[in-house]
């Protein structure tokens, strides 16, 4: 490992100074991160969904990976000349304000596919419809369900399974059916709602605060 991914890994010890209980989620966090680097290298991509609060867990982890998070993310230089060719005042503005990003797709937030999908289809595959529309193989779902047991998230977890796409689960403690079909599984040491949600939330930011120093830093 060279010392640039030693530093950035470093960031998981970091977040588990500041929350003592996450340090048996240190591998599965390493683990998850290497699984996403691996796929962004590739061309691949982040699809995410999950129920309630995790729903907006969801488009949270897509609001930090696909803007600047903590770094500068100035897009690249060719892009920014095009721009400027095609449209000299307009371009300069996009030149300057435009950020690269790292492709993620939150599966909660197609209002109009949803709920056609509720009405006409089935509530438990809504999100799985999405997932075979979206995704390819070498792309990573990341499925959130604090018991674990989200019937439209395990769905989700099976079709992935079979388009060759990677799961990680981020669940509460047990690990719940999600578990049984993930590729890595970080468990939050905790069972009851609320408390699986406040850690999952430092587990997101760690990855993407990776993520983000991986590719921009």
């Amino acid at each position: 490992m060279n010392e640039n991914i030693e530093k950035i890994i470093s960031h998981i010890d970091e977040t588990i100074e500041r929350y003592p209980s996450l340090s048996s989620c240190r591998q599965s966090m390493s683990d998850a991160f290497f699984m996403l680097t691996s796929a962004y290298e590739n061309g691949g991509k982040l699809l995410v969904a999950g129920n309630g609060g995790s729903a907006a867990d969801s488009e949270h982890i897509a609001g930090e990976l696909m803007k600047k998070f903590r770094l500068s993310r100035p897009i690249l230089p060719e892009l920014a000349q095009k721009l400027k060719e095609i449209d000299p005042i307009r371009g300069k503005k996009l030149a300057e304000n435009l950020e690269r990003s790292l492709t993620v797709i939150p599966l909660v937030a197609h209002e109009t596919l949803t709920t056609a999908y509720f009405n006409d289809v089935d509530s438990e595959g809504v999100f799985a419809q999405q997932l075979c529309g979206y995704g390819k193989s070498g792309d990573v779902f990341l499925g959130i369900s604090t018991s674990g047991n989200s019937e439209n998230i395990i769905n989700t977890a099976v079709c992935a399974r079979a388009m060759g796409i990677k799961v990680i689960a981020l669940t509460g403690m047990t690990g719940g059916q999600l578990a049984g079909h993930a590729d890595i599984s970080i468990k939050v040491p905790e069972t009851e709602t609320y408390r699986v949600q406040e850690l999952h939330l430092p587990v997101y930011h760690c990855l993407c605060m990776m993520l983000e120093e991986r590719f921009f830093g």
